[in-house]
C-alpha cells in the first residue's frame, strides 16, 4: 500500500519521533534496563507497560519516575529493544530517571476499550473508570513494585499524550509532584477536529487512527489499510473530487466510529460537554507547567485553557505556561535555524527550551525540594513579532489594555462608524486556506498558521481591512475578540477572521527561504472560524433572520506578537475557508455535516462599521 511521504512523516512525528532503537547510539541500553509489565486498574483491566531502570539505582541512590501515556504505542516492545531515547529531551534522558511508558485503555497491547477524550466519571465503584483513575493506580503500582524509588512520580506528554497528563492531573496522587500537559487538549469543541462546533476538514486523513476500535492485543498498527490513499500531487485535487463532508464521509468513514460521532452531534450536547475537561480542573495541588506553541494548528487553545482554569480554581498549584514560536510538539526536536513555514525566528530555540525550562522543571520538583518554587517565570513566552523570549508575572499580562479596532472602508479605525462592507459568498466557489497545493496532501495542517494571505487579498468574497503603516510599535499580549455585527441574505453563515502583519515593501529578513517575496508579506498572526448559528448558544443552532443586523462574537484566541514599526496590522474575513474548514451550506440545517450540493446557498453579506476586534495591548 502507497501512502504519501508527508502523511508518513507526521504519522511517526506523532508517535513520538523516536520509537525504534539506532544502533549507533546505545546509551538507553548501556544505562537503563528495560521492563515490561501489564499493570491491573481497579475495574481488572491490565495497562500495557514498559519500565526503564537506570542501572546504577540503588538504595542509597534512588530514582524517581517520569511517566508517558499514550494512545500511540510505546513500541518498541519486546524487553530486549529499546528506545534509542527516553523522557521529552536528551538533558532529562542523561540525568536519568525511571522512565515510564504505557498504552492506554484499547491501544496496542493493552486491554480494554478505547474512547476518545475519555470523559470523567463520579467514582462510585470500583468499576467507575477514567483516565485519571488509570493515572492513580499506575502511579501506585509502580511505587510498590518497583526498587529503589524516590517516592516522586511526574509525568509528561504532547497532543493526545499531553490530553493524557493534564487529565492524570485529577489523579491527585500524593506521590504526583510535577505534571507537563504539552499541545494538550482541553475541549474537543475548540480543539483538533473542531474549531467552535465547525469540523476541520483538514484532519480528514487522520481518522484511521483514532476511530478503529482493535480486536486482539496490537504492537503494531492495526488501522494503516484503511488511510486514504493520495492521489495527485495536486492536494486541492482529491477535495474537489471528494464533494460534500457528507460524501466524504459516506465514501470513506463509514464504520469509523470517531467519525460517525462527530458527524452526529454538530451542536455542543452532552457527548461534547462531558469531554471537556475544563470544568473538572479544581484543587491542583502541585507543579504544572503547560506548554504550547503559537503556530500549533492542532491544539493551540488547550494550553491557554489549561493554564487559565488552573490559575482560576487552583490558587495552591505551581501554575505556569510557556509558548513558543513552535508547530505541534515541535519544541522537542531542534532544527538550529528556527523556521515555522517561510518565517524565521531565532537559532537553537527548542535546545533553550529544553535545557532551560523544561530540564530545571522536572529536576527541581522530582529531585529538589518539592515544596520550593523552582524559580521558573510564571508566563514565558515568545513575542513572534519582536522575535524575543519574554516573562510575565501573570498571563494575560496586568499591563495589557482592550483596544478595539473598528472595520469600516478597508481600513482599521479607532472609533465605530456608520455604513457596512459587504460581499458575495458562494459555498460553490469557496476562499481558499491556502495556496500550496502540496499542502492539501498533509495527514493535519500546519504551514498555514503563518502563511503569506497575499493569495486571499482582493478577491470578491474577502473583506480585508488595513492600519496606516505603525509610527512605532503595538505589541498585542493576551485575548482577541471578534465583535462582529453583521446581516446575510441566507439563514446561516460562517464568519473566519484573520489578523494578520503586513511587512514593508522593503523588508529584508535576517534569514530566509530561496524563493519567498518577503517584501509586502502578509503573514497570518492568528486566525479563527466561527458558524454564526451558534452566537447565542452552542447547545443549540439557532438560523439568522435574513437581512436583519445580527451580533456575532467570539474568540480569536491569543497572541503574543509586536507589530513592528513600518508594518500594518491586516484583518481579512470571509465565510469560507476551505479545505481547511468544511463548507457551511449558508442554509440553515439541524445539521449542517449532512448537507448536500442541492443545500448550498448563495448569500449576500454585510460587515457593519461598527464592528471591531479587540485586542490586548501592552502599555
Amino acid at each position: 500500500m502507497k501512502i504519501h511521504i508527508s502523511i508518513l512523516f507526521i504519522f511517526f512525528f506523532i508517535l513520538g519521533r523516536s520509537q525504534t532503537p539506532d544502533q549507533k547510539d546505545t546509551f538507553v541500553k548501556d544505562n537503563f534496563t528495560k521492563k515490561e509489565f501489564y499493570i491491573p486498574m481497579r475495574d481488572g483491566v491490565k495497562l500495557f507497560t514498559a519500565i526503564y531502570v537506570p542501572k546504577d539505582i540503588s538504595n542509597k541512590n534512588k530514582y524517581p519516575f517520569l511517566m508517558q501515556r499514550t494512545c500511540y504505542s510505546i513500541a518498541p516492545y519486546g524487553e530486549n529493544e529499546y528506545r534509542s531515547k527516553l523522557g521529552p529531551n536528551q538533558y532529562l534522558m542523561k540525568d536519568k530517571y525511571i522512565f515510564v511508558f504505557q498504552d492506554v485503555r484499547g491501544r496496542y497491547m493493552s486491554e480494554g476499550t478505547f474512547t476518545n477524550m475519555t470523559p470523567q466519571v463520579d467514582r462510585k465503584t470500583k468499576k467507575d473508570v477514567d483516565e485519571s483513575t488509570d493515572t492513580y493506580d499506575t502511579i501506585e503500582w509502580l511505587l510498590k513494585n518497583v526498587k529503589d524509588n524516590n517516592g516522586k512520580a511526574g509525568q509528561y506528554g504532547t497532543s493526545y499524550p499531553g490530553f493524557y497528563t493534564a487529565v492524570g492531573i485529577l489523579a491527585q496522587h500524593p506521590a504526583l509532584v510535577a505534571s507537563s500537559p504539552q499541545a494538550p487538549i482541553s475541549d474537543f469543541w475548540n480543539d483538533d477536529f473542531l474549531h467552535n462546533g465547525r469540523f476541520m476538514l483538514g484532519y480528514f486523513r487522520t481518522f484511521p487512527v483514532f476511530g478503529i476500535q482493535k480486536t486482539k492485543p496490537e504492537n503494531k498498527a492495526w488501522y494503516m489499510d484503511t488511510f486514504v490513499k493520495q492521489t495527485s500531487e495536486d492536494g486541492l485535487k482529491f477535495y474537489r473530487d471528494m464533494g460534500t463532508l457528507k460524501d466524504g464521509y459516506e465514501k470513506y468513514y463509514k464504520n469509523n466510529f470517531f467519525m460517525t460521532e462527530i458527524m452526529n452531534h454538530p451542536n455542543y450536547d452532552e457527548f461534547w460537554q462531558k469531554r471537556s475537561l475544563l470544568p473538572h480542573l479544581k484543587n491542583v495541588n502541585h507543579a504544572v507547567m503547560t506548554v504550547g506553541g503559537w503556530f500549533d494548528a492542532e491544539d493551540l487553545s488547550g494550553p491557554l485553557n489549561i493554564y487559565k482554569t488552573i490559575e482560576k480554581t487552583s490558587p495552591k498549584a505551581k501554575n505556569t505556561i510557556v509558548m513558543g514560536p513552535f508547530s505541534h510538539g515541535a519544541w522537542a526536536q531542534e532544527q538550529g535555524k528556527h523556521f515555522h513555514n517561510q518565517i524565521y525566528f531565532g537559532d537553537s530555540i527548542a535546545t533553550y527550551y529544553q535545557k532551560n525550562i523544561e530540564t530545571k522543571f522536572f529536576s527541581h520538583y522530582l529531585k529538589g525540594n518539592t515544596k520550593e518554587d523552582a524559580g521558573l517565570p510564571e508566563a514565558l513566552m515568545y513575542d513572534t513579532g519582536s522575535k524575543e523570549w519574554r516573562e510575565f508575572a501573570s498571563y494575560p499580562p496586568k499591563n495589557a489594555q482592550k483596544v478595539n479596532f473598528y472595520l469600516a472602508d478597508g481600513t482599521l479605525k479607532n472609533a465605530s462608524g456608520q455604513g457596512f462592507s459587504d460581499y458575495y459568498s458562494d459555498p460553490n466557489n469557496p476562499v481558499l486556506s491556502s495556496d500550496n497545493l502540496k499542502d492539501f496532501n498533509g495527514f493535519t495542517p500546519k504551514n498555514y498558521m503563518s502563511e503569506d494571505q497575499r493569495f486571499a487579498v482582493g478577491r470578491p468574497d474577502v473583506l480585508t481591512f488595513t492600519t496606516d503603516v505603525l509610527t512605532e510599535d503595538m505589541s498585542f499580549a493576551g485575548e482577541i475578540m471578534a465583535k462582529l455585527n453583521i446581516a446575510s441574505s441566507s439563514t446561516d453563515a460562517d464568519f473566519a477572521v484573520k489578523l494578520i502583519d503586513v511587512y514593508p515593501e522593503d523588508f529584508k529578513p535576517k534569514e530566509k527561504k530561496d524563493g519567498v517575496i518577503y517584501p509586502n508579506y502578509h503573514q497570518m498572526v492568528r486566525s479563527e472560524i466561527m458558524p454564526a448559528r451558534f452566537r447565542n448558544s452552542r447547545e443549540k443552532g439557532e438560523a439568522l433572520v435574513p437581512n436583519q443586523k445580527t451580533a456575532v462574537n467570539f474568540r480569536l484566541q491569543d497572541v503574543m506578537h509586536t507589530f513592528k514599526k513600518g508594518h500594518k496590522i491586516q484583518i481579512q474575513i470571509s465565510s469560507t475557508w476551505w479545505p481547511l474548514f468544511a463548507i457551511n451550506p449558508q442554509k440553515f440545517m439541524e445539521n449542517p455535516n449532512f448537507a448536500t450540493k442541492a443545500d448550498y446557498t448563495k448569500a449576500f453579506i454585510k460587515v457593519y462599521n461598527d464592528s471591531s476586534i479587540e485586542a490586548e495591548v501592552l502599555k
